[in-house]
């Protein structure tokens, strides 16, 4: 059943998102070779704590942390740990927090220093598919048309895209309906109306798309051991359009990147 909030509860639902937003950025400038993942996990802990919300993740299905921590071959789902980063590493950081009765729920994948130039391609087709997907976040849309898109975009440049795992609504529980794949058909599964709220999150891997899980019951590693990527926004669907309630700026704000690629995702403002 999908659960469809007012204007009232977008709002809230855009708070708990920032959250989310605020606390990736400040984690960009920590995310450096010899940082400890624990470390960072526990200032992330703390800073969702100051900002009035309570880490979403922490908990929840007894997972033991407030982020997922996911390098290199990880999906998602990775527990951080004591080994410091290296020069090289891609880490994905997927990050809850639970405000004024609802989730945010927000990913990036950061890079360690300098990276591989292969490396660097699939972060930037990863990202740029989750915009392509959420072009399709639209009035009288369909779930397909946003599976589709990623993964048509994705298999376009060659990359496996994760099957096993999805995005999904989100509100006052983590996940709702409905359920958001990254691949699919185009016209199928259920139709979008003014009022959802989705995390849409491609999962792609640099290889092949099939992965398996350690004996943690957690961690997702791709199948042959190649790195991965994950980057995942709140949209809401407002007057037949998304907007996002969820932002990178934060991340881009520390590490001094320029973007203007959430713009049309953005309300118009108006004098």
């Amino acid at each position: 059943m999908i659960h469809v909030k007012t204007t009232e509860e977008i709002e809230l639902m855009r708070d708990s998102a920032l959250v989310v937003s605020r606390t990736l950025g400040m984690l960009a400038s920590e995310i450096k070779p010899g940082a400890n993942p624990l470390k960072l996990d526990k200032m992330a802990e703390e800073f969702i704590r100051e900002q009035g919300a309570v880490p979403g993740f922490l908990g929840m299905y007894d997972f033991p942390n407030t982020l997922n921590w996911s390098p290199n071959a990880q999906v998602v789902h990775g527990i951080p740990n004591n080994e410091p980063l290296r020069e090289g590493d891609v880490i994905s950081v997927d990050c809850g927090a639970l405000k004024n009765g609802f989730y945010g729920d927000h990913a990036y994948t950061f890079t360690v220093g300098e990276v591989d130039e292969p490396v660097k391609k699939l972060l930037k087709v990863t990202k740029e598919s989750l915009y392509v997907g959420i072009r399709e976040f639209k009035l009288g849309n369909r779930v397909g048309d946003v599976a589709y898109a990623i993964q048509n975009y994705c298999e376009g440049h060659g990359y496996g895209v994760v099957r096993e795992l999805v995005g999904h609504g989100l509100g006052k529980d983590l996940h709702e309906d409905p359920q958001m794949p990254n691949y699919g058909k185009r016209g199928r599964g259920k139709k979008f109306v003014n009022g959802m709220v989705v995390a849409i999150e491609p999962m792609i891997n640099m290889g092949t798309r099939r992965i398996k899980q350690l004996k943690d019951g957690w961690t997702i590693l791709t199948a042959d051991g190649k790195p991965s990527a994950h980057f995942e926004h709140d949209v809401a669907l407002i007057d037949g359009k998304p907007e996002l309630l969820s932002t990178f700026q934060y991340i881009y704000d520390a590490l001094g990147v320029t973007s203007n690629e959430e713009e049309e995702f953005r309300a118009k403002k108006t004098a």
